[in-house]
């Protein structure tokens, strides 16, 4: 029996992404989230608790900052009210390119004036 509703998981999922919303990438002026690093979002309930695992890359596997984000990502996740716990999982397949940016982190780039 499940102690969450569905609206209330849903409303975990969307305070996740506005955290991760915060958190942007050192060489590029446009958030994780936005910048397509982010490639999914799951929530597992342990009783009484939400587990949150962030699934997410890197523009380069060479990131000299890597550590320093997959922190900042666990703890914007983990600030979560009902997240108890949470994951980092980095991957790198499939590899980021400039096509998965979202369209928000588009209009953010042209605005800033940014070429990749």
């Amino acid at each position: 029996m499940s102690n969450f509703t569905k609206e209330q998981i849903e409303d975990v999922e969307k305070k996740i992404i506005f955290n991760l919303k915060q958190v942007y990438d050192p060489e590029i002026p446009v958030n994780i989230y936005d910048l397509g690093l982010i490639y999914k979002i799951e929530i597992e309930e342990k009783e009484p608790y939400l587990h949150a695992t962030v699934t997410m890359t890197l523009t380069s596997p060479a990131c000299p900052v890597a550590d320093a984000l997959i922190d900042q990502v666990k703890y914007v996740t983990q600030a979560v009210d009902l997240v108890d716990e949470a994951y980092v999982h980095l991957v790198f397949d499939p590899q980021w390119d400039k096509e998965m940016i979202l369209e928000e982190g588009k209009d953010e780039l042209m605005m800033n004036g940014t070429i990749i």
